[in-house]
């Protein structure tokens, strides 16, 4: 095809056919046949076989598996460039089941067709009941079993008839309807079967006259859809055509190439299809952009030729609608013709040597080649004197290149070479091949001239050391300068090759290791807004819980104040708060680091001052460690039980802000106290200079006197009268005021 948009509608359609074929399995269009010759008989008011209709049956029934795969397949799908063909295609399920219900098979019509037609093959069964009755009798009778040559029934012009030895046909009376070879056997129908022979072959007659109406009814029906069942079938040849092409897409793995109408090639990744698709080296082809002309270099056997026929091949196959096997994104022109002049065309009928035969074609292609063209050549003026065959092809070479036509050369011609790095829009390009391993490589590089490297091959292939020197003796010193040149450039350029692919495995680690940065610092980003989220919303719920906790001490100590302290009670509200303290701090609290050479405390007295390293508070010590280090640390108007490996010693120790003296072995904390009027309890003191747990006031009590506050914040210390209305302060414990 040479129109763009059709061009691209079938790769569309491949596409599609390609992508249904994955989803949902190949569409079988097996059996097949056209039925136009049929529809003609029709036409004209013939009727047809019971084989020519069953053969509609089956293109019907491959229309209405088309139309099922169809809907399948396009369930909770958008449409593509298929829906409009199978949506034209109809089933005409009606006669379909008719034909099959009347023709079950290819020379079989079905008792079920017609009622007459069941009657009367009701009517033959018993007539041949009646005559195999009267048979057998004959056969049973011991009289006219001695007359017969054997005892079975035979048919003989479809009668029923007996083998009758010959001496005995007067005692078998009967109608002789043939005998043997020899003479010896007659075939006789006997006289009381003639008659039922007679009604069986009327029978028979009847049912052929049944059938045929039969048949002319299936066609007087076929033909009224005869347009739909032309219609069937050509949708049916074209959908064939598409799955056709997207099977042999998938066998190839093939891609489905860009169009342009400017003439550019850029094959990439491409491959011949009747190479074996495991081993295959892919090549990359540019036509039409930079240059318009490509000749292409190197030794025998080294891919030349293969290159040529890959870039032709690919062009005609995304011309008729196929993908090419090539890799993703690969660009072909649309050309309106394609020559081509690859082989030996010599011929010893037309007097043709092979330089006459390459050059009968060249000819014909100057002729008929324009900018619409693509014009391939293989060994360019090969088969003549070197010199002048060079020449020439740079000639025609050159007027294809004034005229803007697309053309790929091979040759061995180093003036074409050197014709190529002279010439604006013509490039060089070789097959690579390994001298090391005498192999080539297939790879089709592209800017750079290709050696022949025959001394190389004929070195290794055997060939005396002193005649390769004698053959570089003798060819000019230009010519071996630039093959020189051109092997400097090919091992530069493996060089650059090798080196890029280091750069390229380096980029892609780079990118590799950024990807992965990027992805850790996303999941890093992630995991801190989670834990802030969280440790807001924990952070809020401990706040809740601690004014919760405020409030409920609150409403306690005024509950307390106006009916009289209760020890008990008190002691047990502080330990329930000091409980939900605990609780919170552990939630709240950060995971101490592990202390390395620290100090821990080997004797310690009481009123020493420590800090608690969990709590990270100061306080001083309450009681001496017990057997497993425990002890009570005083902290504020608090006293916590903590271990001494909790524990480090500090020079000063500032208690709620005021500086404490220590004052004899009891060491007893003095402050300023808070002072309580009315009837207040009194405590005894213990002895060790502290109140006894629990019986601590953690604040002023709402009642307590003005004075008393006014006498605190002047320095001076108020004692709480007893019960009795003394007071002595050797029953009072001072405490530290919170005030």
């Amino acid at each position: 095809m040479k129109d763009y948009d059709k061009i691209v509608l079938a790769r569309t359609e491949t596409a599609d056919a390609l992508n249904r074929i994955f989803r949902k399995g190949n569409l079988s269009f097996g059996g097949l046949k056209n039925p136009t010759f049929q529809m003609k008989r029709l036409e004209v008011g013939g009727t047809l076989n019971m084989e020519e209709l069953l053969s509609i049956a089956h293109l019907l029934e491959i229309t209405k598996r088309a139309k099922t795969y169809a809907r399948d397949v396009r369930e909770n799908e958008a449409a593509d460039s298929l829906d409009e063909m199978f949506g034209e295609l109809e089933p005409l399920t009606p006669l379909f089941e008719e034909i099959h219900r009347c023709i079950p098979g290819p020379d079989e019509v079905s008792d079920a067709a017609s009622p007459a037609l069941h009657n009367i093959r009701r009517q033959i069964r018993n007539i041949n009941d009646r005559i195999h009755g009267a048979m057998n009798s004959l056969l049973n009778s011991q009289t006219t079993r001695t007359y017969l040559q054997d005892a079975v029934i035979t048919m003989q012009n479809d009668r029923y008839c007996l083998p009758v030895k010959a001496e005995y046909k007067a005692q078998v009376p009967g109608m002789i309807h043939d005998q043997s070879a020899s003479g010896s056997t007659l075939f006789i129908e006997p006289m009381s079967v003639v008659k039922l022979n007679n009604d069986l072959k009327e029978a028979f007659l009847k049912e052929k006259e049944e059938i045929e109406k039969i048949l002319a009814d299936l066609s007087n029906q076929t033909a009224e859809y005869a347009p739909a069942i032309l219609q069937n079938y050509h949708v049916l040849t074209t959908l064939d055509f598409i799955f056709a092409k997207a099977k042999l897409a998938k066998i190839h793995n093939g891609m489905p190439p860009v169009f342009n109408t400017e003439g550019r090639i850029h094959i990439r990744k491409g491959r011949h299809p009747l190479l074996d698709p495991h081993t295959v080296v892919p090549i990359d082809i540019r036509l039409g952009e930079e240059y318009h002309l490509l000749i292409v270099t190197g030794p025998n056997t080294g891919g030349k030729t293969v290159s040529l026929k890959t870039i032709g091949l690919l062009t005609l196959m995304g011309q008729v609608g196929l993908h090419i096997p090539s890799g993703d994104r690969s660009e072909l022109a649309i050309f309106k013709q394609v020559y081509a002049d690859i082989g030996d065309e010599q011929s010893i009928e037309q007097s043709l040597s092979t330089f006459s035969a390459h050059m009968t074609n060249i000819v014909s292609i100057l002729k008929k080649a324009n900018r619409g063209s693509l014009v391939l050549f293989d060994e360019l003026c090969a088969g003549t004197d070197p010199d002048e065959g060079a020449a020439l092809a740079i000639a025609i070479l050159e007027q294809l290149r004034r005229r803007g036509i697309r053309t790929m050369s091979t040759t061995h011609y180093s003036e074409l070479k050197l014709y190529a790095l002279s010439t604006e829009q013509v490039e060089n390009a070789c097959c690579e091949f390994d001298v090391e391993t005498l192999s080539p490589t297939y790879h089709l590089l592209i800017g750079i001239p290709g050696k022949s490297n025959a001394f190389a091959i004929s070195q290794k292939l055997g060939l005396a050391p002193r005649l390769i020197e004698d053959a570089r003796s003798r060819i000019s010193k230009e010519n071996e300068s630039f093959e020189d040149v051109i092997a400097d450039l090919e091992q530069s350029r493996r060089t650059i090759q090798k080196e890029q692919a280091e750069i390229n495995a380096y980029k892609e680690e780079a990118e590799s290791l950024k990807k992965q940065l990027e992805e850790k610092q996303a999941k890093l980003d992630q995991s801190r807004d989670r834990i802030i989220r969280e440790a807001n919303e924990e952070a809020a719920a401990i706040l809740k819980e601690a004014k919760a906790a405020a409030d409920e001490t609150i409403r306690n100590f005024r509950k307390f104040g106006k009916n009289g302290i209760d020890a008990a009670a008190m002691e047990k509200e502080r330990d329930k708060i000091r409980r939900k303290m605990e609780k919170a701090q552990s939630k709240a609290a950060i995971p101490k680091k592990p202390q390395e050479n620290r100090n821990i405390p080997k004797k310690l007295r009481l009123g020493d001052s420590v800090k608690v390293l969990s709590m990270n508070l100061k306080g001083t010590v309450h009681t001496l460690p017990d057997a497993k280090g425990n002890l009570y640390v005083q902290m504020g108007i608090m006293r916590y039980q903590v271990n001494i490996k909790d524990l480090i010693l500090i020079e000063e120790d500032t208690i709620l802000g005021t500086k404490a003296a220590k004052t004899g072995s009891g060491q007893i904390k003095m402050s300023k106290s808070l002072g309580f009027s009315g009837n207040q309890p009194h405590w005894k003191n213990s002895g060790r200079g502290n109140a006894p747990s629990g019986q601590i006031l953690r604040r002023r009590l709402p009642g307590a006197s003005a004075v008393g506050s006014d006498c605190a914040r002047k320095g001076h210390r108020r004692v709480a009268k007893s019960r009795s209305g003394t007071s002595s302060p050797s029953k009072i414990h001072q405490r530290i005021s919170p005030g």
